[in-house]
């Protein structure tokens, strides 16, 4: 295959679908990703075989329990899909909506209307739900998209593509709307990632090699999605129950999964009384725990910690433990080796709280819940292009407005500039 050739084919198609999809009304598009949804209800049986074919191939040549994990379809992950669809088709439409209207000296009216940002390229690893996710949310928003997944999850992807291309045939749209590449070449990620006169974002999940490739190389915006080194600081004014119900679900609810706790930090007047408890909880749970020296002292036993412990996601039954000593050494401690993505501090002290949503630099901060809700279901986008750790466009989890732009507007009635 020339890849070069089928990137630029795939591309050209995509813009020339972008200008249909843009133009499209929310009742064409609710009903393109109705029938999508039908599809998929339908064909259901063939998405999980081929999905188990997929599993099968990434056990027999060596895929870590993490990659396994993300990479798995079953009932339930496959209903929480097409919930999350049902969700996007609910959303209140963003495109067309105009505001900040506002009358200048010269009698023009200026305001903002939000409109689509075009092609989106999206590469990501493992995960075949992304594949639905960032389709209807793309279609959703207006704009074409090229899914680029990982080699691990090609039949799946493939599978669950071909229910949304029938669903946008179905009621007359074209199939570039939503294109996935075909090919697990990685020279495909390389041609996406370079052609600006086609793409005019792109939206990495993955891991850290992916994302600093493609931030590195890449010839358009990109929207990162970065490792998830998140934080629970169990605060000395924590209600030992929330604490304890949160530090362990925060960690073991699921493991491979970027909101998970990497590390928890405990405040110091609170650690003899707390740390035993949550160390045989996550034994029972096989937790392996990796602490500082005031934490091995109190639990018994455990892993040094390194000071590369404090920067990993381990996506895995690994948790690092460090004492420390109240919430400014706290945030100290998780602006300087977090990632940026989700913290939270358990606390009944107001002022404590209020100081810690201040001052972490993280895209989503919390109080008194778990960092596992940091989710673009949980937050009720539908679903999520992915969680930005950057700054601008957008931060966070990337629902529907997250693909979107605005440009100034301007009615007038004959003015002219003098």
């Amino acid at each position: 295959m020339d890849i070069v050739a089928y990137m630029r084919s795939l591309g050209a198609a995509a813009r020339q679908a972008s200008r249909v999809i843009a133009r499209a009304n929310t009742g064409a598009k609710n009903a393109a990703l109705q029938a999508i949804h039908d599809e998929l209800l339908r064909d259901r049986a063939s998405v999980l075989a081929a999905n188990a074919r997929d599993m099968a191939a990434g056990e027999a040549s060596g895929l870590d329990a993490a990659l396994l994990d993300r990479l798995a379809l079953d009932d339930a992950r496959f209903d929480g899909m097409l919930e999350g669809l049902r969700q996007v088709i609910a959303l209140a439409d963003p495109i067309g909506e105009m505001t900040d209207f506002t009358y200048r000296p010269s009698g023009i009216q200026l305001g903002k209307m939000r409109v689509p940002l075009g092609v989106i390229g999206i590469i990501y690893e493992s995960r075949p739900n992304v594949t639905l996710e960032a389709a209807s949310l793309c279609l959703k928003s207006g704009n074409a998209t090229i899914l680029r997944g990982g080699s691990e999850a090609l039949q799946s992807n493939n599978a669950i593509a071909a229910c949304i291309q029938r669903g946008l045939e179905a009621v007359g749209m074209p199939r570039a709307v939503v294109q996935v590449v075909e090919t697990a070449d990685r020279a495909a990620v390389g041609q996406l990632i370079t052609l600006p006169e086609f793409v005019d974002v792109i939206v990495p999940r993955g891991g850290k090699g992916l994302i600093e490739r493609v931030s590195r190389e890449a010839r358009v915006p990109v929207i990162k999605h970065l490792d998830g080194n998140c934080h629970v600081f169990l605060d000395r004014d924590a209600d030992p129950v929330k604490a304890e119900r949160i530090a362990i679900n925060a960690k073991t609810h699921r493991y491979g999964v970027c909101n998970a706790m990497e590390t928890l930090l405990v405040d110091a007047p609170v650690a003899a009384a707390m740390l035993p408890g949550l160390a045989a909880a996550y034994r029972a749970k096989g937790v392996e725990l990796r602490g500082c020296a005031q934490t091995l002292a109190i639990i018994g036993d455990g892993i040094a910690a390194s000071e590369d412990d404090w920067y990993t996601e381990y996506l895995a039954p690994v948790l690092a433990i460090k004492i420390v000593d109240g919430v400014d050494a706290a945030i100290a401690h998780i602006n300087q080796y977090g990632s940026h993505h989700t913290d939270a501090i358990v606390t009944e002290n107001y002022t404590r709280a209020r100081q810690f949503l201040a001052e972490v630099d993280s895209s989503s901060v919390m109080v008194n819940a778990s960092t596992r809700f940091a989710d673009g279901f949980e937050y009720g986008l539908g679903a999520e292009i992915g969680i930005s750790t950057d700054k601008i466009h957008a931060r966070g989890p990337v629902g529907l407005e997250g693909l979107t732009s605005q440009k100034w507007i301007v009615f007038g009635d004959g003015q002219i500039r003098g």
